[in-house]
């Protein structure tokens, strides 16, 4: 959890990961935290301007948060991967348009803002997992140490 740690630094949100991860130990989960994230998320959603043959888009990616956050409650870790990486990758299309789902997006990000390009980066890495085989196999402090990073950036955003 180290690197985690270490990437939450970079990615200027190492405060909140540092205490989020600490109630996670102590076996609790920080609702008024996911509370922040939905409508921190919600409002990013709401705000961002897109062409009118996108609105469903908007729509349906704010039909995905609740029962994204659903999955974290439950600590079904998996599938609430699966679910962020499909959250990530269409907010992503809300935020940059087709270029987003170009294979060097995270590297047009990256010149855009460091933080903001590390963070589409990590988006990608868990796109690039959210099916494989390893995640249903590895502990679940580690996915949920995964989650928590996009969460924290995202509340922070």
């Amino acid at each position: 959890m180290e690197a985690a740690r270490a990437f939450a630094e970079i990615l200027g949100i190492g405060d909140d990961y540092k205490r989020l991860w600490n109630i996670y130990k102590a076996g609790e989960i920080e609702g008024n935290f996911l509370n922040h994230f939905q409508n921190n998320l919600d409002l990013l959603i709401q705000k961002t301007w897109v062409e009118k043959a996108d609105e469903t888009r908007k729509d349906d990616l704010l039909d995905k948060v609740i029962p994204f956050i659903a999955l974290i409650e439950k600590r079904d870790y998996p599938e609430a991967l699966k679910e962020f990486g499909a959250i990530l990758e269409e907010l992503a299309y809300l935020f940059f348009g087709v270029q987003s789902q170009k294979d060097d997006f995270a590297e047009y990000a990256l010149r855009i803002d460091a933080s903001i390009g590390l963070f589409w980066w990590y988006g990608g890495q868990i796109n690039s997992v959210k099916g494989a085989a390893w995640v249903k196999t590895v502990d679940q402090s580690v996915l949920y140490s995964l989650l928590l990073l996009g969460i924290c950036y995202l509340t922070n955003f």
